[in-house]
This record gives structure tokens, C-alpha cells and sequence, in this order.
């Protein structure tokens, strides 16, 4: 593979959609029946999912409903139609969701100190929905276990449906049945998910993209954040923003603080579908970094990228979680790269679903599964980090044809993506693979430079 220099790249505007594709109705009841023939496999009798602000999606996957402020639980059978229970605040929404559903109040799920005096023991609801003696239950929340007795939905939902189901039932962990990394329903996507995450990722690249390009020295991190221009979608992570000390620590939100010549800088841009983040000094080249690490990008960004890059490469449809997580181990293995998380994982409304990429991992890669490119350096040193993430997804010619056929002014952004990382920046990319990031591997690492970015053309 060729190396990796820094030098002057004219990034091009890629275009952004004027309208947000919309996942159509139809889809939630074929999900729902996706669900079921899951379930048959099991040989569940009924499926509890749980959800809350921060676990939203499994439910609002199923549904198209997302609980705001409270908790939701939905009771699925094998043949009625499945029943929501929601709070107070929002029961109203879940009315509207584009599901055909059966919704009742159940007020635990709503916040302390609300009435609770409208509505059935959770108990009673599970004893008329059919649950009783000798039922099979999967419960699904937001992680799994490699025992199926680990429940982490709250204990008040479990211990009811334990107690109703009794010592001849069973009650246990399916949330694989959503989210497995090799086959769970979320991480195959249908070709209107993929174009509503690549819509998603137009916004969120595009504000990374705004604020590199548009950050000085002198603004404080809450005015340069508002470069961002969050458009209010829901977030799939806390926005984060700093520089200086704080930036070491990643996950921080912007503060009041000055931004200086010289500090360490890192973005993160996260909404449902897609997340993008950057890292670096705000500095215009090397000179202007301390003595000792004047070789920045020899010693840490250059390598990275050159992994990346194969990385990138290697992606395509039956390639196994293994062969990527090699590559990186293979460039970045050095201890002081700090590489300790999945290179790469699979993103949905969620920004972190799962991830097949790992030691010795089979797991094959397949059609419809989105990406967020997510290798992360923690040197832990003066080196501070370098970052390229941004969201791709995979796609065989069946599903790349009806992504061109309909939306095709995503497609052609798509195809803008790839031209440019395989023309400019070297990195050829199997047909498979789609970016969807408008700022596509594209990683300058001196931040008041942001012109001057990573390549592997002479």
C-alpha cells in the first residue's frame, strides 16, 4: 500500500437532500412480522420489549414511536395486534404511531411523583395479554448476554413477568433478536432506512464539516459548536465538543472555555443514522507543536490513516469481522496507538448497535448493513489522537440498483463520495461499499489547516 502525506485537498461540496426520506408505514407491520418469524424460531410465545430516552430505538424501530420523557414496554404475541403501554406524557404519541397498535396507560412508566391512579397493575396486564403459568417470554432491551438468564430491562417488569410465568416458564434475554451483529433485524437495513441514514449523514458531516472550516482561535467552544448547526433531529449521542486538557477525555460537552492556539480539539456529531467526529490540534502545521511531538503525523496520523485506508479497502460482502479487526491489529497493534475498542461497528438510530469486528471473528458482513468507520487511538500521551469517523454502509447490486432507482440524487452523492476518495485520496473501495459522510476519510490533522488533509496519492 502507498504511504500516507499530508497536502493541500480541495474537499467538494457533495450536495445535501432537500427532503428527509420518510420509512414507509407499510414497513413497521412487515418489521412486526419479521419479529414474529424470530419468535417462532424461539419458540416464544410472547416478546416484551423495553424502551426509554436513551433506549429508544428497538421500540421506535418497531413502532415509529420513541418514549421522550418516560419508559414504554410493548407485549408482542404470536397474532394480536401488540400492546404499547406508555406514561403519562406519552401515551398521545404512541397513539399516533404508524403501527396499528393497542395502547394503554400504565402510569409506573411515567416520572416520580405523577398520578398513578389511572391505570391496571402491570401484573394484571401481563395475565390478560395470555402470559401465564409455562409461558416461553424473550425480553428484549439494549444488550445482550452470553447467558440468556442476564435480563437488563428493569427488575419491576422482570420480576412480574418471572413471577407470572412461574417455575415451568421461561423468561430470558432475545435481544439478539433485534441487534446480533451477524443477523439481528436492525443491522440489516431496508433501502429507505439506508437513505433516511445517509440524509442523516449529510447533516451530521456537513456540520463537522462547517465547524473545521470555520473554527478560530479566540472562540469559545459554545460559539464554535453552533457551526454544527444541529437542525433538532434527535441525537444518538450527547453532542460533544472541547479542547485543551478536557479534549483528552472525548465525551465532553462544550463549556464557556476559550479556544487557544495549540490545543487539542475533538468534535462529535451524532443523530439518528449517523455520527461524525474529528480530531486534532488547532495549530496550521507541525512547527507550532511542542518539540517532542513535531512528528505527529509520522508517528500517529499517518499510520492510522494508512489503516483506514486498507480498512476501507477490504470492506465488501462476505468479508469477516476478523480480517478487519487483523488489519487494524496489523498497523495500529502498538501499544501506543491505545487501539482497545471494535474497529468499526454497526450503527442505527443508535449510534453504537453491535459490532462484528473482532479478535477472530467469523461473522460475515452482509447487504444492508450500516457502519460507523470508528477506530479510535487513546495514546494516553502528548501525542493526544487522531479520528476518522464517519458512516458507510453495504450494499450487493439487487440493493444498490433500487438505492439508484429511488432516491437517486443520494445515489449520486454516493457516487461523488467514492470517485473522490479513489481520484484523491487513494482509497479504492469494492462496489459493495457506500459512503454516506460528506466529508468522506477526509482527516486534516492541523485544525486551522483544515485544506491540508491525509492521502495516498503522490
Amino acid at each position: 500500500m502507498a504511504r500516507a502525506r499530508l497536502r493541500e485537498i480541495e474537499l467538494p461540496d457533495f450536495g445535501m437532500p432537500d427532503t428527509r426520506p420518510e420509512i414507509p408505514h407499510t414497513m413497521y407491520r412487515e418489521r412486526l412480522s419479521h419479529l414474529r418469524e424470530r419468535m417462532k424460531r424461539r419458540d416464544y410465545d410472547f416478546v416484551v420489549v423495553y424502551g426509554d430516552r436513551e433506549h429508544s430505538a428497538n421500540i421506535a424501530y418497531l413502532t415509529g414511536f420513541d418514549p421522550r420523557f418516560e419508559e414504554a414496554i410493548m407485549i408482542v404475541g404470536r397474532d394480536e395486534p401488540p400492546l404499547l403501554l406508555a406514561g403519562n406524557e406519552c401515551t398521545g404519541m404512541a397513539e399516533a404511531a404508524p403501527l396499528p397498535m393497542r395502547v394503554e396507560l400504565h402510569q409506573d412508566l411515567s416520572l416520580p411523583g405523577q398520578p398513578r391512579d389511572r391505570s391496571r397493575p402491570l401484573s394484571d396486564i401481563l395475565a390478560a395479554e395470555g402470559i401465564a403459568s409455562g409461558s416461553r417470554v424473550g425480553t428484549i432491551g439494549w444488550k445482550e448476554f452470553s447467558q440468556r438468564e442476564r435480563i437488563e430491562i428493569p427488575t419491576f417488569i422482570v420480576d412480574d413477568v418471572r413471577s407470572t410465568v412461574g417455575a415451568d416458564g421461561v423468561v430470558e434475554n432475545a435481544t439478539d433478536i433485534l441487534t446480533g451483529s451477524a443477523d439481528g433485524l436492525r443491522v440489516i437495513n431496508e433501502v429507505e432506512q439506508l437513505a433516511a441514514f445517509e440524509y442523516a449523514a449529510c447533516h451530521t458531516s456537513n456540520g463537522v464539516r462547517n465547524l473545521l472550516f470555520g473554527l478560530r482561535t479566540g472562540m469559545r467552544e459554545d460559539e464554535a459548536v453552533r457551526l454544527l448547526e444541529w437542525n433538532g433531529d434527535p441525537l444518538s449521542c450527547h453532542l460533544m465538543l472541547s479542547s485543551g486538557a478536557r479534549a483528552s477525555l472525548g465525551l465532553s460537552s462544550p463549556s464557556d472555555r476559550q479556544i487557544e492556539r495549540g490545543d487539542q480539539f475533538t468534535t462529535a456529531f451524532g443523530i439518528w443514522g449517523a455520527l461524525n467526529c474529528r480530531a486534532g490540534f488547532v495549530v496550521a502545521d507541525s512547527t507550532e507543536l511542542p518539540l517532542d511531538i513535531q512528528d505527529y503525523v509520522e508517528r500517529l496520523v499517518a499510520p492510522y490513516f494508512e489503516a483506514i485506508a486498507e480498512w476501507y479497502e477490504a470492506l465488501h460482502i462476505g468479508q469477516t469481522g476478523g480480517a478487519l479487526q487483523e488489519i487494524v491489529d496489523r498497523h495500529l497493534g502498538d501499544p501506543f496507538f491505545g487501539i482497545f475498542l471494535n474497529p468499526g461497528h454497526q450503527l442505527h438510530l443508535d449510534e453504537w448497535v453491535n459490532s462484528p469486528v473482532a479478535p477472530g471473528s467469523t461473522i460475515e458482513l452482509r447487504s444492508g448493513m450500516a457502519f460507523q468507520v470508528d477506530v479510535i487511538p487513546a495514546t494516553g500521551s502528548d501525542y493526544f489522537t487522531t479520528n476518522i469517523e464517519d458512516g458507510i454502509a453495504l450494499a450487493d447490486q439487487l440493493l444498490r440498483d433500487a438505492f439508484a432507482a429511488r432516491f437517486p440524487e443520494a445515489w449520486e452523492r454516493i457516487q461523488a463520495r467514492r470517485r473522490f476518495m479513489s481520484d484523491v485520496l487513494g482509497i479504492a473501495l469494492h462496489p459493495d461499499v457506500l459512503p454516506f459522510s460528506n466529508m468522506p476519510a477526509y482527516l486534516p490533522p492541523f485544525l486551522l489547516r483544515p485544506d491540508r488533509a491525509m492521502t495516498l496519492r503522490g
